[in-house]
């Protein structure tokens, strides 16, 4: 016997606020379901208000309004005929919850608020929210007056609950509850619950979908099941791209998955289900045991049927597929590409600004931008009506729409090469142009010794003192100081191209730039940048991105997008050209940091991702490092670099939101929590534990 259901889930692009957008999507989605002959809708996390609210969820108008959009839900006919999973953000005896409402033909079945909520990393729910009592704890929810008079009743249950419709079981959990050690889902499968809906907001992080695609396909390759995974996609108004991929899987095995970057604002999977295959993936003797074992759950009697009346119109089951994954330097092409359009689209700005260097941080960020320029010019061209109308309030310089990404990337890209005469070398400044040129920038190219003068002049002046560069017989101070100044002065320069070029280029109705920065994570975690330099910005597509990840990047970019001048990029020695060129000397990063990029993410990896501290990172390196350094090195490298992190801690405080990608981020703005004034490190009780450990280490090795 064969009991086929066609269910839905999607990913949608919702905005934090934007009530009357997130409202029309979801509604957009249902309607989608519905025309594919779902009946079974699961959406995102706080759809109804986005996810990314933050301490807006401290304000009751939040709930006020996110009942006006459930109201609009619930009074639209065109809706109706299908189980909706909607997530919002309720009031409960004075408590505020993250919830879920289940809503059928205009009436509320249940709010299925959330158990454990997610509260580390970038996620503060316990700080707008309060967590469910307990597992299967159900209790009565009174709605507010208007919607008693649509429900005909002044109570609806709110908790753990499962729905029992005319032929099937289903039942709720959210995001975070999916990763937890004893998920809600292991017990709703022993007490017969066969389809399972996930609501999340998850953000993207690199290499990490395939983690999350692991934990839903466990969630039913044991218990069997069906399991409705929903996110939301794009940038809801924050650091965070949340990376969609809905997915439907069945006893473990994926039968449908939507995008992970898209330019879309809603996508609709829909999938082909047998209950019968759950059914039978449940013979398992031992299973029954520990079902007959189980708690119960309060059940709620929904009289609907979720298969269909006439099974041929269904069909057969939808075929399991396996999972899309991306390649990491494609994550960088599509992640940030997609975090940007929506940032563009939705502040209402005319393009971008970038001090393009000639170096490969810059270089990474402009081909991110061309990227960009790629997704919208396809997705334009595919009839995407969203893209579109967006391109039109951005792309002003022509009536017709441009057709190509270089002709987009020229309307909305402005770089410039901020040079010195003596510092900057001949080859970045040709990097630079010849960048520009290749994905159809808008480029100027300019000298700023006489600005650079200016200002060490005052100082002169002011005190009688002169600086000079080392190479020059400075000192360190000294020399330090006069690459600030020119460091600060392009930063001050690029605001002023920003807000002054769409005017020189009489774009029609003006508008500002939002000014992109370049500081990569791990010079950010070593504090290898100037406060108040090129690194501050409006916004930072790869602050959160390895150096290492950027090259691979690049050079995946130079194949795929042909652009063999990023080969260039990648030859050429990373360099701050901060410090005139001699015939003897070249500056170069690495050397100036006194760590190649590769140690300073194994650094960023053990101090934020394994939680050690000085000492713990001496002793995981003592072991990893072992046939290349002595213990004294590894020490020395250890103290240098948390010494470093610690007396730049204060930049971190002042960087620029960027897009978060790498789990060693040290962004303190919310997800790297951190001081800013540490005790002397060199005097701190962990590295005398590291001396110690050494000279022991050492004294053993002279006695053997």
């Amino acid at each position: 016997m064969v009991h086929l259901v066609r269910v839905a889930t999607c990913a949608l692009n919702q905005w934090a606020l934007d009530f009357e957008g997130n409202l029309r999507r979801i509604k957009q989605s249902i309607h989608e379901a519905k025309d594919a002959g779902a009946t079974l809708r699961v959406g995102p996390e706080l759809e109804i208000t986005g996810y990314g609210c933050l301490d807006h969820f401290l304000e009751n108008e939040v709930y006020e309004n996110s009942w006006d959009s459930l109201e609009s839900i619930l009074t639209d006919e065109s809706l109706h005929g299908i189980v909706i999973d909607v997530g919002l953000p309720i009031l409960h005896r004075n408590c505020r919850y993250n919830a879920r409402a289940i809503v059928l033909d205009g009436k509320i079945l249940c709010f299925r608020p959330k158990l454990y909520l997610a509260n580390d990393g970038n996620f503060r729910e316990m700080r707008f929210f309060t967590p469910w009592k307990a597992p299967r704890h159900v209790e009565q929810y009174y709605l507010p007056p208007r919607i008693q008079k649509l429900q005909g009743s002044r109570q609806v249950p709110i908790g753990d609950v499962v729905l029992s419709t005319i032929d099937t079981c289903l039942a709720a959990e959210t995001c975070e509850e999916l990763f937890t050690p004893n998920s809600p889902h292991i017990q709703m499968g022993l007490n017969g619950v066969e389809i399972f809906t996930n609501s999340s907001g998850s953000h993207h992080s690199l290499r990490k979908l395939d983690e999350r695609i692991a934990l839903i396909s466990e969630a039913t390759r044991k218990n069997g099941g069906v399991y409705l995974y929903s996110n939301q996609i794009g940038c809801d108004g924050d650091r965070l791209y949340y990376d969609g991929c809905a997915m439907i899987f069945v006893n473990g095995h994926l039968v449908g998955q939507s995008s992970q970057f898209s330019l879309n604002e809603v996508e609709v999977i829909v999938a082909t289900v047998d209950l019968e295959e759950v059914r039978s993936a449940r013979f398992a003797p031992a299973r029954g045991q520990q079902a007959v074992q189980a708690e119960e759950y309060q059940r709620i009697e929904v009289d609907f049927s979720l298969t269909s009346g006439d099974d041929d119109l269904l069909d057969t089951p939808t075929p399991a597929r396996p999972p899309r994954y991306h390649l990491p330097e494609e994550e960088i092409a599509l992640g940030p590409a997609c975090w940007l359009w929506d940032y563009l689209r939705r502040s209402g700005l005319a393009g971008f600004q970038l001090p393009l260097s000639g170096g490969i941080d810059s270089c990474a960020t402009a081909t991110i931008v061309y990227s960009m320029c790629r997704l919208a010019v396809a997705a334009a061209k595919e009839g995407n009506e969203q893209v579109i109308k967006d391109m039109k309030r951005i792309a002003k310089y022509t009536s017709e729409l441009p057709d190509t990404p270089e002709g987009l990337c020229n309307q909305i890209m402005h770089t410039v090469y901020l040079g010195m005469e003596v510092q900057s070398s001949k080859e970045t400044r040709q990097r630079a142009k010849d960048l520009a040129a290749r994905i159809g920038a808008y480029h100027n190219d300019v000298n700023i010794d006489g600005m650079f003068h200016s200002a060490k002049d005052i100082l002169t002046q002011a005190t009688g003192f002169t600086p000079q560069f080392r190479v020059h017989g400075g000192s360190n101070t000294q020399n330090l100081a006069l690459q600030n100044i020119q460091a600060r002065s392009r930063m001050v320069l690029t605001y002023l191209f920003a807000q002054q070029l769409s005017e020189i280029r009489e774009r029609p109705g003006g508008g500002g730039l939002l000014v992109l920065g370049s500081s990569n994570v791990d010079e950010c975690l070593r504090g290898y940048l100037t406060k108040y330099d090129c690194s501050s910005a409006d916004i930072n597509p790869i602050g959160s991105i390895s150096k290492v990840d950027l090259i691979r990047f690049i050079a995946w970019s130079a194949k795929n997008f042909d652009m063999p001048i990023l080969e260039d990029f990648i030859t050429a020695v990373p360099t701050a050209e901060l410090e005139p060129i001699t015939a003897d000397y070249v500056q170069s990063d690495e050397a100036d940091m006194g760590f190649t990029y590769v140690e300073l993410s194994k650094f960023g990896l053990l101090r934020k991702v394994h939680k050690l501290g000085p000492y713990g990172t001496f002793l995981r390196l003592l072991g990893e490092w072992k046939d290349e350094r002595t213990p004294r090195e590894v020490a020395d490298k250890t103290k240098r670099f948390f010494h470093y992190f610690q007396i730049n801690r204060n930049k971190q405080t002042v960087s620029t939101p960027a897009y978060h990608a790498e789990s060693y981020s040290p962004d303190d703005h919310r997800f790297d929590l951190r001081p800013f004034v540490y005790p002397p490190a060199f005097q701190s009780w962990s590295y005398k534990k590291i001396d110690e450990r050494v000279e022991a280490l050492e004294a053993r090795a002279k006695k053997s």
